[in-house]
């Protein structure tokens, strides 16, 4: 799912301080190089841009780009959605069922990347289904992002957070959202993104619905 500015987010209960100037300058390299990567793709294609069209698109060297992007398909892949994502998490209320607070968070955030940057989420969905390197590191990169939910969900219930039940339910709701979006992107990207979102949470919490006659 595009970098978290520092104005008021209605992702997280509070402004986070402004950064100083050598983050700023990190996060407007970073954003060159995504902006950069982006256009490029659309010109000519994910295969055929290379790390050093990137770069000169960019107006950074190539060792700049591997600095912040190990890989090409990390510029894709990787945001700096999570650590917000996780404190909205757990500034929902206590008592409100997990799968609820997940699916207040998720859609708020899908509505936001489609409300900023429709064509940039757009665009990425449509890698992850049409170029397999990329789909390919997204599910590498699922581990973390399981991990961090997992830990959160284990805030919330008290549960151990390396048990295997909260294991397979961090993973399970990860991967569905990941389902979610290559169905998205497969269908043309007509579907309302965020309701897709909440039918994939509808599958985890309550399993699968009961087939038509």
């Amino acid at each position: 799912m595009n970098v978290m500015t520092a104005a008021r987010s209605p992702l997280v209960p509070d402004a986070p301080p402004r950064p100083g100037l050598r983050e700023r300058k990190k996060i407007k390299t970073r954003q060159a190089i995504r902006g950069a990567a982006y256009a490029l793709v659309e010109e000519q294609g994910y295969d055929a841009t290379t790390i050093e069209q990137i770069a000169e698109r960019a107006e950074v060297s190539p060792s700049t780009v591997f600095r912040y992007f190990p890989t090409k398909e990390d510029i894709v892949v990787t945001d700096e959605y999570d650590e917000p994502l996780l404190a909205a998490l757990a500034a929902r209320p206590a008592d409100e069922p997990w799968t609820d607070s997940v699916r207040y968070v998720i859609r708020t955030a899908v509505r936001r990347a489609m409300t900023e940057r429709p064509e940039i989420t757009e665009l990425r969905a449509r890698l992850m289904l049409e170029a397999p390197a990329v789909r390919a590191r997204m599910r590498e990169t699922l581990t973390d992002t399981s991990r961090l939910l997992a830990e959160a969900l284990a805030g919330r219930t008290g549960l151990d957070p390396d048990g295997l039940e909260v294991r397979v339910h961090a993973t399970s709701l990860v991967g569905g959202l990941l389902e979610a979006t290559m169905y998205w992107a497969e269908h043309g990207h007509r579907e309302d993104y965020a309701d897709l979102a909440d039918r994939a949470v509808d599958v985890i919490e309550h399993g699968l619905p009961t087939a038509k006659s």
